[in-house]
């Protein structure tokens, strides 16, 4: 049996780290087959792996020092401190306590959660374009979104435009039932919860009527040129060629670009080429244009989350390269009509 300790400072901060009935605390000793005691002002790790109480005690330390700087601790940060321990990068935990990109209408503040997140916020400061790739729940359009509000709200742009291909998942408009506003709607809705979060349904409204808010398909794009713009360009991996390309020199001056999408999960024909993928190849190395890969370890949802696009990833990679015939629709059965 192998034995540490470690010095508890501060109760709140304790109180914090340990969580909700220990749920925090027993997350630590799930992972790591260790316990933990506390003690007086000392908190005890014991397991049989020594391993296993050096990585318990690393994690619950980055944790503290998280809580010390006024993180909240919950799952899912206790999750990713596991993780970097885990693979020898705790000492970028503390990077973790960044700086709140913005706060909603409830006065909840939105950071960046991971280091990959991280990563790609400062992208989104420093660059004109960002194209942020990785698999659902990285936040990559959510950040886009908060990002989009802290620079209305600092007064650095005029207008936020949120759009995105109105095609996904086999779907085709036509065979949607109402007219044009209520087919693309649906296509739309991630980004308006996400607006409606971050400014009120009223203040969302009010922005909406005065044209400083622009939620629509990309179609609604060709022929503009947009001044002053923060443009999110959300399911790029749906665009082809000649829609991203359209998209891209829409930009104008004193605007910026996010492009967010998932190249896991093309909707697009067997023949038709991602403007994501490609653009993604074509703009590599140019200046001013950033391209951030978020992965599974970015993924801030349910840890089940997690573990379901890492068991996809295993078996793409087992599977080898997609054949296009994976892509095309089956063929329709003559005997069922």
């Amino acid at each position: 049996m192998t034995e540490q300790t470690i010095s508890l400072e501060r109760l709140e901060e304790t109180i914090n780290v340990f969580g909700s009935f220990d749920e925090n605390i027993r997350i630590i000793e799930h992972e790591m087959g260790v316990t933990v005691v506390s003690r007086d002002s000392q908190l005890k790790v014991a397991g049989e792996n020594p391993e296993g109480v050096m990585f318990a005690v690393k994690a619950i330390e980055n944790l503290m020092t998280l809580a010390s700087k006024g993180e909240a601790i919950n799952e899912q940060n206790v999750r990713y401190i596991i993780q970097l321990v885990r693979e020898g990068r705790e000492e970028q935990a503390a990077q973790l306590a960044g700086d709140v990109i913005c706060v909603t209408a409830k006065g909840k503040p939105i950071k960046a959660k991971t280091l990959g997140q991280k990563k790609y916020v400062q992208a989104i400061r420093d660059n004109v374009v960002t194209v942020g790739v990785g698999p659902a729940g990285t936040g990559k359009t959510y950040l886009a979104v908060a990002a989009a509000v802290a620079a209305f709200r600092a007064k650095e742009i005029n207008r936020i435009i949120l759009t995105r291909p109105a095609v996904e998942a086999g779907e085709r408009l036509g065979f949607l039932p109402g007219d044009l506003q209520s087919k693309v709607d649906p296509y739309l809705r991630p980004l308006y919860d996400a607006l409606f979060e971050m400014l009120g349904p009223e203040t969302y409204q009010k922005y909406l009527e005065r044209g400083n808010i622009e939620v629509a398909p990309l179609a609604y794009m060709r022929g503009r040129t947009l001044d002053d713009s923060f443009i999110i360009l959300d399911e790029a991996q749906n665009t082809s060629r000649e829609q991203m390309k359209m998209f891209l020199t829409r930009l104008g001056f004193g605007s910026k670009i996010v492009i967010t999408g998932d190249i896991t999960q093309i909707d697009l024909p067997a023949d038709k080429i991602s403007g994501l993928r490609e653009a993604m190849r074509v703009l590599k190395g140019v200046e001013d244009i950033a391209i951030l890969r978020l992965n599974e370890s970015d993924v801030v949802r349910h840890a089940l989350v997690q573990k379901i696009i890492k068991a996809y990833e295993v078996d793409e990679e087992k599977r080898g390269p997609k054949k296009d015939e994976d892509r095309r629709p089956a063929k329709k059965d003559k005997r069922w009509g």
